[in-house]
């Protein structure tokens, strides 16, 4: 019997005064049985830092993901059913990239821990072809502290200036200092 996917629900308050970009979200996660919740809540940390003004079906959302091998961890559509973004965790391999790019108006991967810097060196060279190609980075030690924010039902506050995040909930607060590489 195949397990299920664990329910999470986050209700986010995204303050990004760095590109004026203030709105509410109730989301829906699903923890697929071989995600961590680390790896969630890197997926949720992508989400405020990308999340734009957009309404209804061109807004960015959480895909099928893990479960899906042509979908990303998150992505935005607009109505004619165009990737507008691919957002894609971890280190994926030059296959997966290729595809990505040449489906998506813009593709942005996320690394959230210390190992992606030996990925990081080993792909540059062949990922500097992707013009539409970002890659965007998370300390682990930062996404450690966001994972203990964690809860099945969550109410976190996301605070962006000046480059860095600061998240808070009834659990505690962290601060993420994301770069791009």
């Amino acid at each position: 019997m195949a397990l299920k996917a664990t329910i999470y629900k986050a209700s986010v308050q995204v303050s990004d005064m760095d590109r004026h970009h203030y709105q509410s979200y109730d989301l829906t996660l699903a923890l697929h049985p071989s995600e961590t919740e680390e790896r969630m809540m890197a997926r949720l940390a992508a989400f405020a830092l990308l999340a734009d003004e957009k309404e209804g079906d061109e807004q960015l959302a959480f895909s099928k993901g893990l479960s899906t091998e042509d979908e990303p961890d998150l992505w935005q559509k607009n109505f004619s059913d165009e990737v507008l973004l691919w957002v894609e965790l971890g280190q994926p391999d030059e296959k997966r990239l290729r595809k990505a790019c040449g489906r998506a108006q813009q593709v942005v991967i996320v690394n959230y821990n210390d190992k992606s810097d030996i990925w990081w060196d080993q792909s540059k060279g062949k990922l500097s072809r992707f013009d539409n190609l970002r890659v965007l980075q998370f300390a682990e030690a930062e996404i450690q502290a966001l994972e203990a924010l964690c809860a099945r039902t969550m109410q976190l506050n996301v605070t962006i200036q000046d480059g860095e995040m600061w998240v808070s909930s009834e659990l505690g607060e962290c601060a993420l200092h994301p770069t791009w590489r």
